[in-house]
């Protein structure tokens, strides 16, 4: 696992507001943090510090945010803020600019101005999902004047570099459970790849990106494309390629900096979903082969070699396995049966 969580299940109820807007205010430059529901608050948080970028996926009841003239002045990191929302809706101020914010949206605020961030005077209880992102300044080559008029607006995140940040994000809130901490670094340099190409493609500035950046945002992307289209059998090597404008002996260099082929990428990831399939008692009545092949593997004997390969147990005794280890687990958890 990747990051330390925080829920307030975890939290006496009359203590649980408190303890999170605590929390908040050590992961973010603090705010004065209000709710209709503190008396009854909700919310589950994780952090996650990648290097200089902290990441905060977040779920929490109605809440607002203000970061008033006054805090500014007595707390300042120097920092960028970034929202990603996925559920909810939310409102911000900032700069001289008010707009609402839903899912997929994305919006950047800077920490030396006041900001006000929260629900709609109108709206009931509701539950905001979204990731938040710290990073200082200095992570862009840009400079805070060619970036105000970025600030408080609705920025794209469903296109080039913003999608690649986008799927980022999530996949690492997704993920987390998962990773481990020694990836950290790694994610850290991609994340602040992503965030420079994003940045440089808003302004226009590319080509002012080092070499070693444009590198491995093309590599994510690159990466991205690969997970988008896994199902496709004919997903090769010139196929990629082609849909990234680049030669295949390009595509192959990009993928040994990183000590992996480009078929190894596809066939690892192509061999984890199917093993989360594998796994799943909602799939069980689905031929082996037929998993195999909704993840482009033509040849059951391919995939049945492959996955033995990589996790050293056939494919159908690794369901047999992980199935009856589900039901041992939810036999220990049933409640006794009344006498």
């Amino acid at each position: 696992m990747i990051g330390t969580v925080f829920r307030s299940e975890d939290v006496p109820v009359e203590d649980r507001f408190d303890y999170w807007r605590e929390l908040t205010n050590r992961t973010v430059a603090p705010c004065d943090l209000s709710s209709d529901y503190a008396a009854d608050f909700w919310a589950e948080q994780r952090l996650i510090e990648l290097g200089p970028v902290k990441v905060w996926p977040a779920s929490f009841v109605s809440a607002r945010f203000r970061r008033t003239p006054k805090l500014v002045r007595q707390s300042d990191p120097d920092e960028y803020h970034l929202s990603l929302i996925l559920g909810g809706e939310m409102g911000l101020d900032h700069v001289g600019r008010t707009d609402t914010y839903g899912p997929r949206d994305l919006w950047i605020s800077d920490t030396s101005k006041p900001c006000e961030v929260g629900p709609s005077d109108d709206q009931d209880r509701m539950v905001i999902t979204g990731v938040g992102v710290e990073f200082p300044k200095t992570l862009l080559s840009a400079s805070p004047d060619r970036v105000r008029p970025l600030l408080g607006k609705h920025l794209p995140g469903r296109e080039g570099a913003g999608a690649l940040l986008t799927g980022f994000l999530t996949g690492l809130n997704r993920e987390a459970d998962a990773l481990q901490p020694s990836v950290a670094p790694r994610l850290g340099d991609i994340l602040a790849d992503l965030l420079a190409a994003w940045f440089a493609e808003m302004l226009g500035t590319e080509a002012d990106l080092p070499p070693e950046t444009r590198q491995r945002a093309l590599t994510e992307g690159i990466r991205a494309f690969i997970r988008r289209n896994l199902r496709d059998p004919a997903l090769t090597p010139p196929v990629i390629a082609a849909a990234h404008h680049i030669s295949v002996s390009y595509l192959h260099r990009l993928f040994q900096a990183e000590g992996v082929t480009v078929a190894a990428a596809i066939r690892h990831q192509r061999l984890e979903r199917a093993r989360h399939d594998l796994a799943d008692p909602a799939l069980c009545t689905v031929p082996v082969y037929e998993i195999a092949a909704g993840w482009g593997f033509t040849h059951p004997s391919v995939f049945s070699r492959a996955f033995r390969a990589a996790y050293g147990i056939p494919p159908a005794d690794y369901r047999h396995h992980a199935h009856a280890q589900g039901r041992v687990q939810d036999h220990a958890q049933a409640p006794p049966l009344a006498a």
